[in-house]
């Protein structure tokens, strides 16, 4: 009796149906292979807990990141007097984050100097154009002084660490040192309007003042804000406050939270008073406008006019004037 032939042999048999069989074979065992390979790539299933770095050498930063298998790459530095060289600062992703192994945290470290940078030469120029090209250099204002000229808000000289620079002088200075700026001011244009930094940073507060000619007083920080924290700080006070009438080179005080409650309610109220500010310096301008036009107008109006005084006639003369003889 002959044997029935397999399955396996009929799918022979008909070979366009054994074709698309091995064909669908293949595609499910190289899916089946890709999933397997994925899993074991991507360590699915895996985590890790990323330790807290911050304040750790970074020698033994290294050390605890091997050991609870990740990697570390230095993604920048900064100088912070208070803490020694070489330590890490901040970490992405922050500690207590779990993550994939071998996933790679970035973290800033303590550099061990301030970088120097050229102090370039801003004298002769508006006082914005010199404020954006001593940032452009890392660099800011420590002071603005005064001095009367008959160009406003005109850089007439600079110095830093007590040293004149000049067009041809090759001064350094660390990063984020100041320079103080002697600025002309015109007879009777010496003041300015403080405008308002409620809600802007530190950095963005201290740009919008020095644009208005006025210097950066007393800086105050909520309880919580450190030295790597304290660029996201933003201002929720300021004295004097927005739309007050200063001397040019005063000086505007700020302090500075992390609370965004805090700062969204004061930051309201200030928006308020700032427009009613401003507005009541709208109508005060325009009323004196207007009184100065006034006055031009009554200025030009005619007067009242003038009695005639009539000359004696030709051949006449004034027999009173014994001076009339000699004519």
């Amino acid at each position: 009796m002959q044997k029935p032939a397999s399955l396996w042999q009929r799918l022979k048999e008909h070979s366009l149906i054994y074709n698309l069989f091995l064909i669908c074979a293949i595609i499910a065992a190289l899916a089946v292979t890709a999933h397997i390979a994925m899993q074991i790539g991507t360590r699915h299933g895996h985590r890790r807990t990323v330790p807290d770095f911050s304040g750790m050498p970074l020698r033994e930063a290294q050390r605890t990141a091997r050991k609870h298998d990740l990697r570390l790459q230095i993604n920048d530095s900064l100088f912070v007097p208070t803490y020694e060289g070489g330590i890490v600062l901040d970490q992405l992703p922050a500690g207590g984050v779990e993550v994939k192994p071998g996933r790679t945290v970035y973290i800033t470290i303590n550099s061990f100097r301030q970088k120097m940078v050229p102090v370039p030469y801003v004298a002769d120029r508006s006082l914005r154009q010199a404020k954006n090209m001593l940032e452009i250099a890392g660099l800011e204002i420590s002071e603005l002084i005064y001095r009367t000229d008959m160009a406003t808000n005109y850089v007439l000289s600079q110095f830093v660490a007590g040293r004149a620079v000049t067009p041809s002088s090759r001064l350094e200075a660390e990063m984020g040192s100041g320079v103080t700026l002697y600025v002309g001011v015109a007879p009777g244009h010496n003041a300015t309007y403080v405008p308002e930094t409620v809600g802007l940073t530190l950095k963005e507060a201290k740009g919008r003042l020095w644009e208005s000619g006025l210097n950066v007083g007393k800086i105050a920080f909520d309880k919580g804000i450190n030295l790597l924290n304290q660029k996201d700080a933003r201002v929720y006070l300021q004295q004097p406050a927005a739309e007050r009438r200063l001397h040019l080179g005063a000086k505007v005080d700020l302090q500075l939270t992390l609370d965004e409650a805090k700062l969204e309610k004061i930051r309201q109220d200030a928006e308020q008073r700032a427009i009613e500010a401003a507005q009541a310096r709208q109508r005060r301008e325009q009323e004196r406008a207007d009184s100065i036009a006034r006055a031009k107008l009554e200025y030009a109006e005619p007067t009242a006019a003038e009695p005639v005084v009539e000359t004696p006639a030709a051949g006449k003369q004034n027999q009173s004037d014994p001076d009339s003889f000699f004519d």
